[in-house]
């Protein structure tokens, strides 16, 4: 694997886009080189932004990448230390190592469910899977502990969508499509379908179809060597804070990368980043979406609070979330994409709400 020493990053002006985001007019990094722009010359508060900046340092952030159009924004990395001596060292677990200048490369715990979702497109375009067919067509009958009868109406867009009607220990609880549950285990099924659909393992598949193409040569999948519980997936995607930045931009552009359409599914990004059911509205397949009125809860809850996921946030953004506030942030209309890495933060759950007000405050919206 081609691992790059030192990324050059040039200064360029800014220039405005509409609220459409089109492939031609984003930036797109090569291996070594990622422009930059100006936060002031972009119009953003400078000092709002560094505010910004230290308040995610202070959540326990080990890197944050911010992208506009392309070009990074803001770029900054943290040294961290342990909670307590009693505490479980999660970020140290989850770290699989360092890039070649000394960034963390971080298991990125559930944001690897968006980046399935992505293989998942591909897959589809390729005509080698098909959504609206039963997982069992994949992976044979008996991959559940439902009944045949209702393992068969069990389908590869029900694995995406959260939709399984299954529970954690994939029995049977209603109907697909009837009841909305954050499910990991299910979830995990999809990995197995694209592996058989395609006659190839994760990795092997992801480097051709994503990472390798677009220059995410520290990102990789690694069995979990701490994995115990049914709960959870015993396959991490590792990666990088600049890394992730560069997968947020491939769905900021719709699968395309400069010219070249690597997703090759023209329907499919819209359909991942809209509503895949009805119940739960914050929900597409395997992102988490803004401006919903009804959001799902965590694992192995089925009931619904009112939206939108963000209420400080733009309605059009779209989240990759994992475990420790793990982050791939997608905003269209604004053409922004940032990525986080690091530990839980403090603050816990109202990391996303205060994160994104500081962050449009800061931009002047």
């Amino acid at each position: 694997m081609l691992r790059i020493s030192s990324l050059i990053r040039l200064t360029v002006g800014f220039s405005c886009l509409g609220d459409f985001v089109h492939a031609a007019d984003l930036y797109f990094p090569t291996d070594t080189v990622w422009e930059t722009i100006d936060p002031g010359s972009a119009g953003w508060d400078v000092n709002g932004l560094e505010e910004l900046l230290e308040f995610a340092r202070e959540q326990r952030s080990t890197g944050i990448v911010i992208l506009q159009n392309g070009r990074i924004l803001a770029e900054r990395y943290w040294e961290i230390k342990r909670r307590s001596k009693d505490s479980i060292d999660r970020l140290g677990m989850m770290t699989s190592g360092f890039t070649s200048d000394g960034q963390s490369i971080e298991d990125v715990a559930s944001v690897q469910k968006s980046v399935v979702a992505f293989l998942a497109g591909v897959a589809e375009g390729k005509g080698l899977i098909d959504l609206q067919e039963p997982v069992s067509k994949y992976l044979g009958e008996g991959w559940s502990k439902s009944s045949p009868e209702q393992e068969i109406a069990i389908t590869v867009k029900h694995l995406l969508s959260m939709s399984t009607g299954l529970s954690e220990s994939l029995e049977h609880m209603g109907d697909a499509d009837k009841i909305w549950m954050y499910n990991t285990p299910a979830y995990s099924q999809s990995i197995g379908v694209l592996e058989v659909a395609t006659g190839e393992n994760l990795n092997d598949l992801t480097a051709k179809w994503l990472t390798t193409q677009i220059g995410m040569h520290d990102s990789k999948w690694w069995d979990r060597p701490w994995t115990n519980s049914s709960a959870s997936s015993s396959v991490g995607f590792t990666t990088s804070a600049l890394d992730l930045a560069r997968f947020g931009l491939i769905i900021l552009a719709e699968g395309k990368w400069n010219d070249e359409d690597l997703l090759g599914n023209p329907t499919f990004i819209r359909r991942a980043l809209s509503p895949s059911q009805s119940i739960n509205e914050s929900y597409g397949y395997l992102w988490w979406l803004n401006g919903g009125e009804t959001v799902g809860g965590g694992r192995n809850n089925t009931k619904m609070r009112r939206g939108p996921l963000i209420p400080s946030a733009p309605k059009d953004l779209v989240a990759a979330q994992g475990l420790l506030n793990r982050k791939c942030y997608v905003v269209p209309s604004l053409a922004l994409v940032v990525s986080r890495l690091g530990d839980e933060p403090p603050v816990g759950r109202n990391f996303n709400e205060k994160f994104w007000g500081m962050l449009i405050k800061a931009s002047r919206g």
